[in-house]
């Protein structure tokens, strides 16, 4: 069995599109009207696949606290820099619980946190 992709909720498809694509580097493979003020995007190819669902409908949801996602870079630095550039605020860290990762948090237009990790 495989995962196929993970379904986040989202209030503004544009703007969490625009996260998703210019912060993660996810692309867009298919955006679509899903019903009356409901819209669907699929992100990411590959193994790292997203779904967002935006129902115009729906004016109150919460994430959980104890949730992530978590996408992996080459420089925890050079990613920090490009979310300062961007007036992004780190959540929490940077972490290193052992030599070989190092890691932080920052959250998404819906309040999800978004990991960044580091192998090392």
């Amino acid at each position: 069995m495989n995962l196929s992709w993970v379904t986040l909720t989202v209030r503004d498809m544009d703007e969490s599109i625009r996260f998703y694509t210019d912060i993660v580097g996810l692309t867009v493979s298919e955006r679509r009207p899903a019903g009356p003020d409901m819209e669907l995007a699929f992100l990411g190819d590959g193994e790292t696949k997203l779904e967002l669902v935006c129902n115009k409908s729906v004016h109150e949801f919460s994430i959980g606290a104890s949730i992530s996602l978590g996408f992996e870079v080459g420089s925890l630095d050079e990613t920090m820099a490009v979310l300062k550039a961007k007036d992004i605020p780190i959540h929490s860290g940077p972490f290193q619980p052992n030599p070989h990762i190092k890691f932080f948090f920052i959250t998404d237009p819906n309040g999800l946190k978004i990991q960044f990790i580091q192998q090392m």
